[in-house]
């Protein structure tokens, strides 16, 4: 009966590890955020290109433009974005593209030798 209880003690020790390492990296991926665009995670796997940042302000709002790039799959980033965005207040268009208020945000992905390059662009409505 002893030993039962301590291997069961050392598999909670064991789960307990593991869900403060999950947490731990979790927290870290969600302090990365895309440049110029505060609340938009910028998905684990992902990396901005240095010097890909263009943000334009203009009366009828701002015009942001980053890329990143990975080793990740489309299937992957649509995945992370469509779970992320709507719980940021984005909703998605029908004819592609998300909005929230007076934004839309898009995102556009392409192949090339070192992974896929998201494109992503804020405009206003």
């Amino acid at each position: 009966m002893y030993m039962a209880g301590m291997r069961q003690s050392r598999v909670m020790d064991s789960v307990l590890c593991a869900l403060s390492l999950l947490a731990a990296a979790m927290a870290l991926a969600a302090d990365r955020f895309v440049s110029g665009i505060d609340d938009l995670p910028l998905m684990p796997g992902l990396e901005e290109v240095d010097g890909s940042v263009l943000v334009f302000s203009k009366p009828e709002g701002r015009i942001i433009e980053v890329t990143a790039r990975g080793a990740v799959t489309r299937e992957t980033v649509r995945a992370f974005y469509d779970r992320t965005l709507p719980e940021l207040g984005w909703r998605r268009q029908e004819a592609g593209g998300w909005q929230r208020e007076n934004e839309i945000l898009r995102f556009d992905m392409r192949d090339d030798q070192k992974g896929l390059v998201v494109q992503f662009s804020l405009t206003p409505r």
